[in-house]
């Protein structure tokens, strides 16, 4: 049976290595991951003292429409409940999104290295894919735009990006809505959004009432620590959230992930105490890098992109052989760095003596 012809250049998903993994390979007790920008600090223990009721009455189909969830969000937002569509993680949503509204023919521009999901949908639906590079970790917008055409469909922007961290000021996000065409769906993917420190970020949702060709991504797995759950979600105008359900899957967050994430939403202690060990976290590896003369871009997310003298491959292994998981640049489009998730504060001090011993060895030639 053949498939799709794209599919003979594409490859599935490579997730970082597993824990278990790491284990038996290097003959380790303990692991640390910081590979995925995960939550260190856990979740909600709303959540966890709640999970015997969560599940529960696993035989029955969740509600399809997410209704107190989205109720609940949607007076937390401001937003009418209409505006909202709901997914397996934010990242199902960015397939629907290229289900939708892209096909042979048309095209998507986005930002080089971000998050590769975008690209990976658009190439399996047959639009021409067109990614700008970044300039020192920022988006060009003005050379994405230029970019943009009669058949562009979609332009993405991953504010806070991912890998790099860097954000899409409210200046700038005003500067692309007005220049990008109406018939352009524009998706702003704030996925790290509650992690944002500074106040010169844009009003995205309330942005919404000017721009009708705007669409907001957010998820609950990475400051609210419900990953393993899997469910974000898309705010827009009402049209477009309909057009999106109508391709989203009737039955495709589970009744778990839905009450987990309402009691997640409710915690507001839990998030602001874990973006605060966050914050002060990285501001100290931060530091650390600075006095080890090692660059990194500016981020506002709970991760930290580091630029190396040496590949990303070789931190990693040097890293991974000591029971730490971080990111290869070179798997993420950007050799020549790590991408580390900021980790509890004991982890970090010894990430960072691991990172120190390498650099020590490399400049008395003792790793070639």
């Amino acid at each position: 049976m053949l498939a799709k012809k794209v599919f003979k250049g594409m490859a599935p998903y490579k997730p970082g290595k597993q824990i278990e993994d790491v284990k038996a390979e290097y003959g380790l007790e303990k692991i640390i991951k910081l590979a995925s920008n995960e939550n260190p600090f856990g979740f909600s223990p709303k959540v966890e003292q709640a999970l015997p009721e969560l599940i529960k009455s696993l035989e029955i189909y969740p509600d399809g429409y997410s209704t107190v969830l989205r109720a609940s969000l949607a007076e937390r937002l401001g937003i009418d409940g209409e505006q909202l569509i709901f997914g397996c993680g934010s990242d199902e949503i960015v397939e629907i999104i290229c289900r939708t509204y892209l096909d042979e023919g048309t095209n998507t521009v986005m930002a080089h290295p971000t998050f590769p999901q975008y690209k990976h949908n658009a190439l399996i639906e047959g639009a021409e894919v067109r990614e700008v590079p970044l300039v020192n970790g920022y988006h060009d917008l003005q050379g994405m735009l230029n970019r943009v055409d009669d058949e562009t469909k979609i332009l993405w922007l991953c504010s806070p990006n991912n890998p790099t961290g860097s954000l899409i000021n409210k200046e700038d996000f005003r500067f692309v809505m007005e220049k990008c065409p109406d018939h352009v769906l524009v998706v702003v993917d704030e996925a790290y959004y509650e992690y944002i420190e500074t106040d010169g970020a844009p009003d995205s949702v309330k942005a919404l009432e000017t721009y009708a060709n705007l669409i907001v991504l957010r998820t609950f797995s990475k400051a609210y620590g419900l990953a393993g759950l899997r469910i974000g979600y898309g705010i827009a105008s009402k049209e477009i959230a309909m057009l999106l359900n109508i391709t989203r899957g009737p039955f495709n967050t589970t009744s778990t992930a839905q009450k987990a994430a309402l009691l997640a939403l409710e915690d507001d202690r839990f998030l602001r105490e874990s973006i605060e060990k966050n914050s002060e976290n990285k501001r100290k590896f931060m530091a650390f890098c600075d006095q080890e003369g090692l660059e990194y871009y500016d981020s506002q997310t709970n991760f930290l992109f580091v630029k190396l003298p040496v590949s990303g491959d070789e931190m990693f292994e040097h890293l991974l052989s000591k029971g730490f998981i971080v990111r290869s640049g070179e798997a993420l489009g950007h050799p020549n760095g790590i991408r580390v998730t900021i980790g509890n504060l004991e982890d970090m001090i010894e990430l960072e003596s691991h990172i120190s011993e390498y650099l020590t060895s490399l400049k008395e030639g003792k790793i070639q």
